[in-house]
């Protein structure tokens, strides 16, 4: 599993003087993108192949509260992928320094070809480290039907 440890910083809070929700998705967007730029996802290497990752969505669920003098060590595991490597769920888990689970997301996305502005496939090289990143319990091979599977559709303003 790989996990990586942070901090918190008196900006990491909120009003109440706790890690800030903000700051969750902050340290868990962190680990994602170590993970992925230790496997070969550089900026150079993006930009190589045009990609931008996008998220369709995070669901946190919190469990404990974590304050200033805790310390915070994210995992990330990989949920679920489609063969092409074009949809991607990672779950990530939050703990104090006692190794209390404070915290989990699930979070899906994609990749997106920054030229046309449509979701693509990963190249193979690209697509390897992300096969081997340890799998959750539940993992499961992603299919686009997947990314649509809470049934939420935009609403649109009436235009005046």
């Amino acid at each position: 599993m790989y996990t990586k440890s942070f901090e918190i910083r008196w900006s990491d809070l909120d009003a109440n003087r706790h890690l800030a929700n903000s700051s969750y998705q902050n340290f868990m967007s962190h680990t994602r993108m170590a993970f992925l730029v230790e496997k070969g996802f550089s900026q150079q290497e993006l930009v190589k192949h045009n990609l931008g990752p996008v998220v369709f969505y995070e669901h946190i669920f919190y469990f404990k509260e974590l304050k200033p003098e805790d310390q915070v060590k994210v995992s990330l595991e990989l949920k679920g992928l489609s063969q092409d490597g074009m949809f991607f769920q990672f779950e990530h888990n939050i703990y104090n320094q006692k190794g209390q689970n404070s915290a989990r997301c699930e979070m899906m996305g994609s990749w997106l070809d920054l030229t046309s502005r449509q979701l693509t496939s990963l190249p193979e090289h690209l697509l390897r480290p992300l096969e081997h990143l340890t799998k959750t319990e539940d993992y499961k091979t992603l299919t686009k039907e997947d990314t649509r599977k809470f049934g939420v559709k935009p609403k649109h303003l009436d235009q005046v």
